[in-house]
């Protein structure tokens, strides 16, 4: 063996060592989960409450610019209008 390997060696086992002396908490999955439903429901609230603040917003701007018109009738449709009377073509007789 060479001074490469053996170092390699010492470090394997002593990374097993550590890794035998760990003990996973029995409530691990159940709290990571419980942790995930929380930031998935905080999320979904965040947006829910973006969407309803662009939607008012939209509609207030919408409001707003719908009032600011003038009330004098606009030139497109003043008067009567022109009317044309159109004839229809003679019938045409072999």
């Amino acid at each position: 063996m060479t001074g490469g390997s053996i170092g390699e060696e010492r470090l394997r086992e002593t990374l097993n060592v550590l890794a035998s002396q760990v003990q996973p908490s029995p409530d691990a999955y159940r709290q990571a989960r419980a942790d995930w439903k929380r930031r998935e429901r905080r999320r979904r609230l965040v947006l829910a409450t973006l969407v309803t603040i662009v939607f008012a917003l939209a509609n207030i701007i919408g409001l707003w610019a719908l009032n600011q018109t003038q009330d004098r009738p606009q030139v497109i449709f003043n008067g009567p209008g022109q009317t044309q009377v159109h004839t229809p073509a003679p019938a045409v007789r072999p």
